[in-house]
Protein backbone atom coordinates (compact mmCIF):
# COMPACT_ATOMS: atom_id res chain seq x y z
CA UNK A 1 0.00 0.00 0.00
CA UNK A 2 1.80 3.27 -0.92
CA UNK A 3 0.17 6.43 0.65
CA UNK A 4 2.89 9.06 -0.45
CA UNK A 5 3.50 8.99 3.70
CA UNK A 6 6.28 7.59 5.41
CA UNK A 7 6.06 4.37 7.08
CA UNK A 8 6.36 5.60 10.27
CA UNK A 9 3.47 7.21 10.09
CA UNK A 10 1.69 5.24 8.55
CA UNK A 11 2.03 2.35 11.74
CA UNK A 12 1.67 5.09 14.31
CA UNK A 13 -1.85 5.56 12.51
CA UNK A 14 -2.55 1.60 12.43
CA UNK A 15 -1.67 1.69 16.69
CA UNK A 16 -4.33 4.97 16.83
CA UNK A 17 -6.71 2.33 15.16
CA UNK A 18 -5.47 -0.63 17.94
CA UNK A 19 -5.64 2.47 20.50
CA UNK A 20 -9.01 1.44 22.72
CA UNK A 21 -9.04 -1.53 25.11
CA UNK A 22 -12.69 -3.05 23.32
CA UNK A 23 -11.14 -2.72 20.38
CA UNK A 24 -7.90 -5.12 21.44
CA UNK A 25 -10.65 -7.26 23.29
CA UNK A 26 -12.59 -7.37 19.72
CA UNK A 27 -9.36 -8.64 17.89
CA UNK A 28 -8.57 -11.30 20.84
CA UNK A 29 -11.95 -12.67 20.37
CA UNK A 30 -12.02 -12.82 16.69
CA UNK A 31 -8.18 -14.64 17.04
CA UNK A 32 -9.85 -17.27 19.27
CA UNK A 33 -11.57 -18.41 15.81
CA UNK A 34 -12.14 -18.39 12.24
CA UNK A 35 -15.34 -16.49 12.55
CA UNK A 36 -17.41 -15.46 15.11
CA UNK A 37 -21.03 -13.75 15.02
CA UNK A 38 -21.97 -10.15 15.90
CA UNK A 39 -24.39 -11.62 18.58
CA UNK A 40 -21.46 -13.76 19.95
CA UNK A 41 -18.90 -10.33 20.19
CA UNK A 42 -22.23 -8.69 21.84
CA UNK A 43 -22.13 -11.03 24.27
CA UNK A 44 -18.45 -11.56 24.83
CA UNK A 45 -17.78 -7.95 24.92
CA UNK A 46 -20.95 -6.89 27.02
CA UNK A 47 -21.03 -3.89 24.27
CA UNK A 48 -24.32 -2.19 22.77
CA UNK A 49 -24.94 -2.96 19.52
CA UNK A 50 -24.26 0.70 18.70
CA UNK A 51 -20.82 0.80 20.36
CA UNK A 52 -19.80 -2.32 18.93
CA UNK A 53 -20.43 -1.20 15.57
CA UNK A 54 -18.62 1.73 16.07
CA UNK A 55 -15.46 -0.17 17.23
CA UNK A 56 -16.19 -3.00 14.27
CA UNK A 57 -16.05 0.24 11.58
CA UNK A 58 -12.94 1.69 12.82
CA UNK A 59 -11.18 -1.63 12.44
CA UNK A 60 -12.92 -2.22 8.96
CA UNK A 61 -11.43 0.92 8.24
CA UNK A 62 -7.98 -0.26 8.98
CA UNK A 63 -8.30 -3.19 7.32
CA UNK A 64 -7.93 -5.33 10.21
CA UNK A 65 -11.07 -6.88 10.07
CA UNK A 66 -13.64 -8.20 7.51
CA UNK A 67 -17.00 -9.54 7.80
CA UNK A 68 -19.44 -11.35 5.97
CA UNK A 69 -23.61 -11.05 6.05
CA UNK A 70 -24.87 -14.58 5.71
CA UNK A 71 -28.96 -13.95 5.51
CA UNK A 72 -29.55 -11.64 8.30
CA UNK A 73 -26.70 -12.25 10.40
CA UNK A 74 -23.10 -10.68 10.24
CA UNK A 75 -20.09 -12.69 11.05
CA UNK A 76 -16.41 -10.93 11.40
CA UNK A 77 -12.75 -12.47 11.09
CA UNK A 78 -9.11 -11.26 11.14
CA UNK A 79 -8.41 -10.03 7.55
CA UNK A 80 -5.11 -11.38 8.52
CA UNK A 81 -3.44 -13.86 9.99
CA UNK A 82 -0.23 -11.64 11.34
CA UNK A 83 -3.28 -9.45 13.31
CA UNK A 84 -3.45 -12.17 15.97
CA UNK A 85 0.62 -12.65 16.09
CA UNK A 86 0.95 -8.45 16.68
CA UNK A 87 -1.66 -9.12 19.50
CA UNK A 88 0.87 -12.02 20.64
CA UNK A 89 3.33 -9.58 20.20
CA UNK A 90 2.25 -6.83 22.09
CA UNK A 91 1.49 -9.27 25.02
CA UNK A 92 5.13 -10.89 25.18
CA UNK A 93 6.31 -7.16 24.94
CA UNK A 94 4.27 -6.19 28.01
CA UNK A 95 5.30 -9.33 29.82
CA UNK A 96 8.66 -7.96 29.27
CA UNK A 97 8.47 -4.53 30.39
CA UNK A 98 6.85 -5.29 33.58
CA UNK A 99 8.86 -7.71 34.50
CA UNK A 100 11.75 -5.37 34.04
CA UNK A 101 9.82 -3.24 36.30
CA UNK A 102 8.52 -6.03 38.91
CA UNK A 103 5.45 -5.32 37.87
CA UNK A 104 4.35 -8.67 35.91
CA UNK A 105 2.60 -10.38 39.32
CA UNK A 106 0.04 -7.35 38.88
CA UNK A 107 -0.46 -8.55 35.06
CA UNK A 108 -1.05 -12.11 36.08
CA UNK A 109 -3.60 -10.77 38.68
CA UNK A 110 -5.45 -8.82 36.09
CA UNK A 111 -5.81 -11.95 33.71
CA UNK A 112 -7.13 -13.70 36.67
CA UNK A 113 -10.35 -11.29 37.22
CA UNK A 114 -10.50 -10.70 33.96
CA UNK A 115 -13.61 -12.23 33.03
CA UNK A 116 -13.64 -14.85 29.87
CA UNK A 117 -17.24 -14.67 28.91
Amino acid sequence: MHTGRPLNEVKADLFKGLAHPLRIRVLELLAESDETAVADLLDRTGLEPSHLSQHLRVLRGYGLVLSERTGSSVSYRLAHPSVAGLLAAARIVLRDVLEARGALAELDRADAVTPAR
